[in-house]
């Protein structure tokens, strides 16, 4: 039933409650969003960048979240492969259940540190460098995979920097070549 159509209720009429009839703007304005973001201050509008504090969350939580899935894949893994003949259902789902929760929290763990340390890095290195681009990723996985695996020896580190620039380098690479050739 439309509104403010008559309704017939036996001799007399009545019409249905319509709570925009006083309002003269037309539903369509009041959805009408700015798509550009709002700054407070004109030197916010000039740095196209996440704020520290952004980056930092969005970088952890990102790398937990990845970790955490991955780990309780592998975990599945390995619980659907270590079951026995005479395991009950009860016990099949707990091993599941248990082995999952305790890789995916490891690895969740891990990542989420080595994230931490990569936003670290990239703000600061952003910041001293006073510009955003690819070298600032690149040296920021260079550092964290060097200062990640600093404990087990030089060598150990070196090639735990190497490879954490070369994963940046490679996802920064792989980022320009989606947002040149894949318009979104």
């Amino acid at each position: 039933m439309a509104f403010n159509q008559p309704e017939k209720d036996g001799d007399h009429e009545r019409r249905l409650y319509n709570p925009y009839q006083d309002l003269e703007t037309p539903v369509q304005k009041l959805y009408q969003l700015p798509t550009q973001p709002e700054y407070l201050f004109h030197e916010e509008s000039l740095r196209q960048r996440r704020s520290w504090g952004e980056n930092l969350t969005y970088y952890t939580g990102c790398g937990y979240l990845a970790g955490a899935s991955s780990g309780a894949a592998k975990g599945l893994f390995d619980a659907l492969h270590a079951f026995e003949n005479g395991d009950t259902l009860k016990l099949r789902v707990n091993r599941v259940l248990n082995t999952s929760g305790l890789t995916g929290r490891q690895w969740g763990n891990r990542a989420g540190v080595i994230a931490l340390m990569y936003a670290g890095f990239d703000t600061g290195i952003v910041w001293w460098r006073d510009t955003d681009d690819v070298y600032n990723s690149v040296a920021s996985g260079l550092a964290t995979g060097a200062i990640y695996k600093a404990a087990s020896g030089p060598r150990a580190a070196a090639v735990a920097g190497a490879i954490g620039g070369l994963l940046v380098g490679c996802t920064v690479g792989i980022k320009h070549a989606l947002k040149r050739y894949i318009p979104v």
